[in-house]
């Protein structure tokens, strides 16, 4: 079963920066939209960015330039860049990507298990 494996997580101080990464745990043959969410203290679980195969993104309204989301699909990778941090970005931040596993695969849908992100001074 594939798995979706993050990491760049951590504990930064207001106004700095993280890269988050998330790959899957075993060659996929392709991917389609892969996106990042977050899930605070006592919140729901909301989109933060996704890209489709091709490059085209997608924010949220909170991220007014912050984050920027990338991918490699030579490395089946996902990347999220944030910058400017806030004590209000402090939350869970999950993977989900749509992978087909063989050519004759339906899609299915995956998430990470999930990095903590704790913007505090």
């Amino acid at each position: 079963q594939v798995q979706l494996v993050e990491s760049g997580g951590g504990l930064v101080q207001p106004g700095g920066s993280l890269r988050l990464s998330c790959t899957t745990s075993e060659r996929v043959f392709s991917i389609e939209t892969m996106g990042w969410y977050r899930q605070g203290p006592g919140t729901q679980r909301e989109l933060v960015a996704d890209i489709s195969r091709l490059g085209s993104t997608n924010y949220a309204d909170f991220m007014k330039g912050r984050f920027t989301i990338s991918r490699d699909n030579a490395k089946n990778t996902v990347y999220l860049q944030m910058n400017s941090l806030k004590p209000e970005d402090t939350a869970v931040y999950y993977c989900n990507a749509d992978c087909r596993e063989t050519r004759s695969s339906s899609l299915v849908n995956y998430w990470g298990q999930g990095t903590q992100v704790t913007v505090s001074s």
